[in-house]
Order: C-alpha cells, then sequence, then structure tokens
C-alpha cells in the first residue's frame, strides 16, 4: 500500500511540475511533448509521464517492478530463469537509473558493455548469423558449475589532434580483446562492443509514423549535403514481417516489446514468447530444465510499457545567450542534418503517446560514421561503418544522474567533445567545422548539447 501511495504521490508531483512549468516556458523545452517533466536531479530519468492516466500509472508502476527485478537461477518461486549464460541480472543492471551505462574500469565486470557476435553472411530474414557455439552475443557469467563464454580485456589507444586554434586534445579508444574462452573463437568471427543507452522517451520514437522517418531518408544523397541517411529493416517475430528498425545501436529492432524480449534472453538468459530457446541452446552450458519460457506475454509487455511511459526531462536555460549561440552554430555546422531536433508521434494505442511534438534530436536513420567508429559487422541492413542517430534529449544530465560523461557506441568518449571528435563519414564535414572554430564557439556548442 505504501508503494502504491508513493508512486501516486510521484505522478502527481511530476505532474504538478509539468503543469506549472509549461505554463511560463516556451514549447521549445517541451522536449517530450506532454510527456516532459521539469525535474533536474540525479533521478530525471525516473519519472512516469505526467499524462498518464491513473490505470496507465499502475501499469507503469508494475513495469517498474519487471525492470528492475532481479533474476536467479531456477527453480525458485520468484524471478526463476537465470541463464544458464547471461551478462547482467537485471534490466537496471545495464541500465542504471534508466540512463547510460558507465565504461566500466573494472574487465571483470563490464556493467553495461556487451559484446555481438556474427560471422560473414545472413540469415533467412536478412539478419546476422550466429557463431556455432557462441550465438550471437558474448555471455561473460554462467551459473555455477558452467562454463562462460569468455572473458574480456582491453587495452587504451590514444590518438591526439589539434584544433585550429592551436589548443591540443587527447582522444581514447579501448582495444578489446576476448579470452579464456570455453572453446576455441571460431576465425573470421566479428565483434561489436555496445553499451547500454538510456530507456526514457522510447515510447515516443517508437510512434513516431514511418512515413515521417522514412521522408527524411536519402540514401543516394540526392540533395549533395553529404548525408545519405537511410533506414534499416529488420526481421519482426510477431508480425512475421520485415519492418523499419527504430532500436538499437543499429537500429535492429522494430519496437519494444521484440527489444525487451531480445534483452531477456541474450543479455539474461530468459527465455519468453518471443525467443522460446535459451541463448546456450546446442553449446555444452545448455539446462535440461522444461521450463521455457521463462517469463510469460504479460511480463514482457509490462517492461515495454515501462519504457514506453518513462517521462523526458525538459531541457534546461533555454534563454541563455552562450545556449542560444551554441544551438545556433551547431545548425550551422551541419549537425542538426542527423540530430534532427522536431518530430511529431502520429496516432497511438496509449493515448499519452499520440499527436506529441517532441524534439528528440534524431532521425532514427543509420548513418556511415567512418572507419574510426566501425565495428565492422553488419546488422540487417546496417554496414559495419553504419549507426543509427542516438536520441540527445536528456545527454546533458548524464553526470548528475549516472555519475560520468562516457559516450559512443562503445563508451571510449570520456565527454562530449571526444565524442564529436570521433565523427567522420558523413559527419566528417561538421566534425571539421567543429574543429576550426574557435574555443568559445566550440565551448558554446556543447554547453548547448548540455543543456538538452
Amino acid at each position: 500500500m505504501l508503494q502504491r501511495e508513493f508512486w501516486i504521490i510521484t505522478f502527481t508531483i511530476g505532474f504538478f511540475l509539468s503543469c506549472t512549468k509549461n505554463e511560463e516556458e516556451p514549447l521549445n523545452v517541451l522536449a517530450g511533448g506532454k510527456t516532459t517533466v521539469f525535474v533536474e536531479n540525479s533521478n530525471s530519468f525516473q519519472f512516469p509521464a505526467p499524462n498518464l492516466t491513473i490505470e496507465e500509472l499502475e501499469q507503469h508502476r508494475l513495469g517498474d517492478q519487471a525492470f528492475d527485478a532481479i533474476f536467479v537461477t531456477a527453480p525458485a518461486t520468484n524471478n526463476s530463469g537465470l541463464g544458464p549464460l547471461f551478462n547482467q541480472s537485471a534490466c537496471g543492471s545495464c541500465h542504471p537509473k534508466n540512463g547510460r551505462s558507465v565504461f566500466s574500469e573494472n574487465p571483470g565486470d563490464l556493467a553495461g558493455l556487451l559484446f555481438r557476435l556474427s560471422i560473414t553472411g545472413k540469415g533467412p530474414h536478412g539478419e546476422p548469423l550466429a557463431v556455432p557455439g557462441f550465438g550471437g552475443q558474448l555471455q561473460t557469467k554462467a551459473n555455477l558449475g558452467k562454463p562462460a563464454e569468455a572473458n574480456v580485456d582491453y587495452q587504451f589507444k590514444y590518438v591526439n589532434g589539434t584544433f585550429a586554434d592551436g589548443e591540443l586534445y587527447e582522444l581514447r579508444q579501448a582495444i578489446f580483446s576476448l579470452t579464456n574462452s570455453y572453446i576455441p573463437i571460431p576465425g573470421g568471427t566479428l565483434i561489436s562492443p555496445r553499451m547500454a543507452p538510456p530507456v526514457f522517451g522510447l515510447g515516443l520514437l517508437e510512434f513516431i509514423s514511418e512515413s515521417e522517418i522514412l521522408k527524411n531518408e536519402d540514401i543516394q544523397d540526392s540533395n549533395g549535403d553529404g548525408i545519405s541517411g537511410k533506414a534499416n529493416w529488420v526481421w519482426d517475430i510477431q508480425k512475421s514481417s520485415i519492418q523499419l528498425g527504430r532500436f538499437g545501436w543499429k537500429a535492429g529492432q522494430p519496437d519494444l516489446v521484440q527489444q525487451a524480449a531480445a534483452a531477456y534472453n541474450e543479455d539474461m538468459g530468459v527465455t519468453n514468447p518471443l525467443f522460446k530457446s535459451e541463448s546456450s541452446t546446442g553449446q555444452l552450458q545448455q539446462d535440461s530444465l522444461k521450463d521455457d519460457p521463462e517469463i510469460d506475454q504479460e511480463l514482457l509487455e509490462q517492461t515495454a510499457f515501462y519504457t514506453r511511459s518513462l517521462a523526458v526531462p525538459a531541457p534546461r536555460n533555454q534563454s541563455d545567450p552562450t545556449i542560444q549561440n551554441g544551438k545556433r552554430l551547431f545548425i550551422k555546422i551541419g549537425c542538426e542534418k542527423c540530430h534532427l531536433s522536431s518530430f511529431k508521434t502520429g496516432v497511438s494505442p496509449f493515448l499519452f503517446l499520440s499527436n506529441q511534438s517532441i524534439q528528440p534530436y534524431t532521425d532514427l536513420l543509420l548513418h556511415d560514421m567512418g572507419d574510426a567508429l566501425s565495428d565492422g559487422r553488419p546488422d540487417f541492413n546496417a554496414s559495419g561503418n553504419e549507426w543509427r542517430t542516438p536520441p540527445l534529449w536528456g545527454i546533458g544530465l548524464t553526470l548528475l544522474v549516472n555519475g560520468h560523461t562516457h559516450f559512443l557506441h562503445d563508451g571510449r568518449a570520456r565527454n562530449l567533445q571526444e565524442a564529436i571528435l570521433w565523427h567522420e563519414g558523413e559527419a566528417k564535414s561538421s566534425r571539421d567545422q567543429f574543429k576550426k572554430l574557435n574555443k568559445s564557439e566550440r565551448s558554446a556548442i556543447l554547453k548547448f548539447i548540455l543543456s538538452l
């Protein structure tokens, strides 16, 4: 009862804060439309959307419980089914406070860093081919008595450079290696490190209409602006058809239910109605229990609803002259060509997500980011060099919420400036223009991004 009252109080406070500020603030701070909250503290990513009904708030609460539930090995009364192979034991372990995972200084516990694996070629639906004996994702942990697939180690490589005004900079990249594998890793295995991203605002991205996304696609760069974003088309298990990819670093998942189902299966070794076989199927770690699927469709839907119904934090200090100048420069050097500021969601079965004007700063399309950021691993239509544009909303709260400023798909960037300087490929022109700016102009752009 106390927990329910807490959630109602939280909902009421979030709703009050949003409504009060919305009367005072201009439209451009409503990053999540009516799902926006005006809270700037270490819990900024954990509020339910303020436009939920009381019934939806209860669904959100149940989803929150599912998201934070710690799974244990079977048999067990609650949260049974962890493993036999896994990376973490709860969704919240990879997405702390619903935010961005830290790049771990301890290779023995990688936090929210995982490694996708495949061999050359494509499956029947265009998907990456699993690695014999390892599957599609490396699991670095295992149930008692079972061997993990491998350990991970890394060494740092440093790259030095100079801005046009003479200021020096240093970039850092982790070079990963897989060690102590339980069987030899097949030659030619493609390995892609992936950091766990934030999970708020995903419902809004899920219900941007396909046509709104595709109108920004320009595969042949017909307008000659150097930007040739393209959609990823992926296999939708529930619809048994190819659908637009929206989620994941390479837009490899079509919706939030499948995103959650894949994470349960690969990250925690928990079988479910969409992925009914253990991730260790065919390997010596496979268990002989007859308990699959280990969670049901209702739990999947609860988890997906939780990520759909999280509030989006409002940008801050938008009347600050330096931030306004930073935004002008952000647009001038071409950053907004991929990090599109504005969309409107379509009609959704969830009314709180319908027809919302939002500012996510993403186009949800794939872009060639150059060889330096390449993982060399195709994923459906995405090449090794191509990555989906990540949203920027809430990015400036990362330090406050998660205690770090590690960015990009493998966490190599230690701050936003390093993230910008790693941009190549289609973003090379913007990166080079950033390098030519003077220090105050560079700082203005960074201050603007940190205000989102």
